[in-house]
């Protein structure tokens, strides 16, 4: 099946944001079943009770994503190469990520991975686990490094001057300017985000169709919020549903003008210019993490805490299939 026109985006974590038609995908937890940062805190750096909690003070709102990660980071003491050798044992890879990337490769969809962690990092375990010649073919959008020859000192160089280190939700919103830009006729690109946690939650807002993986945090923040969402077990899962929401959006529209899942609130959050501008929250004292993270309409009242699915939901961001 192949699709044209509308120019299709995903989010990962992936390179150069320029290309007008790239996806968004999250990396760990997503692509791979683990979190590479883990395996090496846990087994070169800080260890897993300390990296506990460090988690636990993220959550806390005691301190900022970037401030616990510079932390974590800063505690290894193993060369890469070493530090490598220990994550290619302990990761495993989506059984459908293969063919789910061959998809995107096929229909002409570039793939964006994006990331909180270090791109020197992922870009080696996707040359690994795919190949060169496929890992090159996906771009990652994640922070630099400088990891010195003997693993002494990792130090990441951060994307963004803000609490996150590399705020995913100002990446798409780059991605998607650049893609309205080099569209033709005016039309207007379509946002996927595929994600499993709670640092994509910046990442998710901006979607205009967003994929959560079954049964961990992202989709539970969904729930909790009353956020439009496909859940989903496997890459395969997403193929499935792409293929539809695609043939149905080029069936509507014709592969132009704005997509029929359009999300009016990625647009919203791009109007709003000062933090006056942001509702008050005032139905519960949410961490810091969750005041940076959730929908305008949520800082005055929680939505309803039943599942809430794009098969049942109505509107631009439902998934008619």
């Amino acid at each position: 099946m192949q699709f044209a026109r509308r120019k299709w985006h995903f989010h990962h974590r992936h390179n150069s944001l320029a290309d007008p038609s790239q996806p968004f995908v999250d990396f760990d937890g997503t692509i791979f079943m683990q979190d590479t940062g883990h395996i090496l805190f846990d087994s070169h750096g800080c260890g897993s009770h300390r990296r506990e909690i460090l988690d636990g003070q993220i959550k806390s709102g005691e301190r900022s994503f970037r401030e616990v990660s510079e932390e974590m980071w800063g505690s290894l003491d193993v060369p890469f190469d070493d530090g490598f050798e220990v994550m290619e044992k302990a990761l495993d890879i989506d059984v459908d990520f293969h063919v789910f990337h061959d998809f995107c490769v096929k229909n002409k969809i570039p793939f964006n991975v994006i990331s909180a962690g270090l791109k020197p990092v992922l870009r080696r375990v996707l040359d690994t686990f795919l190949g060169e010649e496929a890992s090159s073919r996906i771009n990652i959008v994640a922070n630099d490094a400088e990891i010195s020859h003997n693993g002494s000192e990792w130090r990441p160089i951060w994307r963004h001057d803000t609490e996150l280190g590399h705020d995913k939700a100002i990446s798409i919103q780059e991605a998607r300017k650049e893609a309205e830009l080099e569209c033709e006729d005016g039309t207007i690109p379509l946002i996927v985000f595929i994600g499993d946690g709670v640092s994509d939650l910046p990442a998710a807002r901006e979607a205009d169709v967003l994929f959560a993986r079954r049964g961990l945090h992202l989709e539970e923040f969904c729930v909790e919020h009353g956020i439009p969402y496909v859940p989903f077990d496997t890459f395969a899962d997403i193929q499935r549903k792409l293929e539809n929401i695609i043939e149905e959006d080029v069936k509507k529209t014709g592969g132009k003008g704005k997509p029929v899942l359009f999300n009016p609130r990625a647009n919203l959050w791009r109007r709003v210019s000062s933090q006056a501008a942001v509702p008050r929250y005032l139905a519960m004292s949410p961490t810091r993490e969750e005041k940076i993270f959730l929908w305008p309409e949520a800082f005055s009242a929680l939505k309803s805490s039943s599942v809430v699915k794009t098969s049942e939901v109505e509107g631009p961001l439902a998934a008619q299939v």
